[in-house]
């Protein structure tokens, strides 16, 4: 994320640029980069849009022996990202938001491309899982559009990925994403211009093969009785509503939100696209320019859709995955309490579901969890300078960091990397993961090294910082519930500087419990939290607190 302005927050804003935020969102999507600008309206809370812009990048068009985005590429993201800042800067923007997908996920040398882009323009880039990447669209399709509490499956046809999405009015039942997207097809299974009946016939069934699990995914979360409405997102569908409108009605609508086309009719423009060459899609009235080259590979995604899902017509909503970046930087923010509440702690239920699937014992995980944030809370700005979104990082290792016993209980701190890092966590970047995994995986056994692949996953200075001095916090905090039965009620730190000493008081559950064990543990792993902090830890066992009354 990058800072336009200095505006922030604090007191030097007046109570208008409080309500009144500018920010905007960019998404790096495999055939395009677009860029939404929008004023939030904190009062509502609600955004307008105040400024797009889009421009067709192809950073789906990797290298075909390597996988790697090709240089060419690479130079005009760069370009087009830079021209993108100065239009935010011009509206007055306080914020960029940039979220990566499926081109970049997928290529060897995308972090690389992420660090270049740091570099040379100061921007961050999230890069974001599929279910992340459908969670998104998700909040962004329920940012504009009423869904009355009635079930909704959602279609984004992109370049790189297909993600189908149900849910009603509050909750995302089911975030699914598919590798099949509108580029991604062209490049790989098509050969003939225009397209040769073999191609076609095996482009719909692969289509229908790869988009089967989802379906069936969305199917299995139907309650009985249920009929969902479709809502089709994203260039594709856009442009396939765009030209049957100016066909059909004659003219295009001002605004597509609410643009309804049937299964028929796309089937009629499935078959006409397949005769046509690439040359006469471009000059169909309303086929915006290179659409043309991807428009049939997207029109057969969406149509193998629709007859797996069942449905006979689309509804068009025009907000997507940039929408959903800003109403989940507004939930962030704390800015929206009402309708989209539930979603504000998504971070915290993904965490909990995951703890659930892997049987983690909660209850030990929750008393770990307060040992770490209390001993965070205590050293902070004193031993470290983190803030609240480190304390969030910590929190959710210190849930999971023992969810490696699900696999096996030799080397589960290891386990319980690979399980976090994979676990596909809603809420997260793949950054952050990777973060949350590291933190897991040194809550015993050796502390963090340069050698171990997992820790050179992290690119950052600062993210090693992170993962090595949480991750010490952490092996106290484990050691502090040794027995798993809550003999530790609190503890109290006091640092003192003349002799770099951190006194930690602890008072036990029980007054006859002398909690030895815990005791031991702590001395046996403080030897990696005096060595990353440069401290000598001091524990004593305290009377416990006597309530009285």
């Amino acid at each position: 994320m990058v800072n336009l302005v200095s505006a922030s927050w604090g007191s030097t804003l007046t109570q208008t640029d409080k309500q009144q935020r500018i920010i905007a969102a960019i998404d790096l999507g495999t055939n395009s980069l677009h860029m939404v600008i929008v004023r939030i309206e904190a009062t509502l809370p609600a955004f307008s849009i105040i400024g797009r812009e889009k421009e067709t990048v192809r950073l789906g068009d990797r290298d075909l022996v390597t996988g790697c985005l090709k240089a060419e590429v690479i130079e005009r993201a760069i370009a087009c990202l830079r021209r993108f800042q100065e239009v935010a800067k011009t509206l007055n923007a306080e914020t960029i938001i940039a979220v990566a997908t499926s081109a970049v996920r997928e290529a060897p040398n995308g972090k690389e491309f992420l660090h270049k882009v740091e570099a040379e323009l100061g921007l961050s880039i999230d890069l974001i899982s599929g279910p992340e990447e459908a969670r998104r669209i998700y909040l962004g399709v329920l940012s504009g559009m009423e869904f009355n509490n009635q079930p909704h499956v959602i279609v984004d046809i992109g370049g790189g990925s297909t993600e189908i999405i149900l849910g009603d009015s509050h909750q995302a039942r089911t975030l699914t994403s598919t590798k099949i997207g509108a580029v991604r097809l062209t490049n790989e299974l098509i050969n003939t211009d225009p397209i040769s009946n073999a191609e076609f016939q095996y482009l719909q069934a692969y289509a229908r093969g790869m988009l089967e699990r989802s379906v069936e995914e969305v199917l299995a979360n139907l309650e009985f009785g249920e009929h969902p409405r479709l809502v089709g997102t994203s260039g594709t569908i856009e442009t396939l509503a765009v030209i049957n409108a100016r066909e059909k009605l004659g003219f295009v609508p001002s605004t597509l939100n609410g643009y309804q086309f049937s299964l028929k009719d796309l089937h009629e423009w499935v078959n006409r696209l397949r005769k046509m060459t690439n040359v006469e899609r471009a000059t169909i009235p309303g086929m915006p320019e290179k659409r043309s080259e991807v428009i049939l590979a997207g029109a057969i995604i969406l149509q193998e859709a629709m007859n797996l899902l069942g449905l006979e017509s689309i509804t068009v909503c025009e907000r997507a995955l940039r929408e959903g970046v800003i109403v989940d930087w507004m939930l962030t923010h704390g800015l929206i309490e009402d309708r989209l509440r539930y979603q504000s702690s998504v971070r915290q239920r993904s965490v909990l579901k995951t703890g659930k699937k892997y049987h983690v014992n909660l209850e030990h995980s929750d008393r770990v969890a307060i040992f770490a944030l209390s001993i965070f809370d205590q050293t902070q700005g004193i031993l470290h300078n983190w803030g609240a979104e480190e304390r969030q990082l910590l929190w959710a290792a210190a849930i999971l960091h023992n969810c490696g016993h699900f696999v096996s209980h030799d080397s589960h701190h290891k386990h319980s990397y690979y399980l976090i890092r994979n676990g596909e966590l809603l809420g997260y970047t793949e950054t952050e993961m990777e973060i949350i995994a590291n933190i897991a995986r040194y809550h015993r056994k050796s502390p963090p090294k340069k050698k171990h692949e997992n820790f050179r996953n992290l690119v950052h200075k600062e993210h090693r910082q992170i993962v090595s001095q949480l991750s010490a916090i952490l092996r106290l905090a484990v050691a502090l519930d040794r027995r798993q039965i809550g003999a530790i009620q609190r503890l109290q730190c006091e640092f003192i500087p003349a002799t770099r000493e951190l006194k930690m008081q602890i008072f036990p559950s029980r007054p006859d419990d002398e909690c030895s064990l815990e005791l031991w543990s702590l001395d046996y792993k403080k030897g990696v939290f005096e060595s990353e902090f440069g401290v000598k830890l001091v524990a004593t066992l305290e009377e416990p607190a006597v309530v009285v009354g």
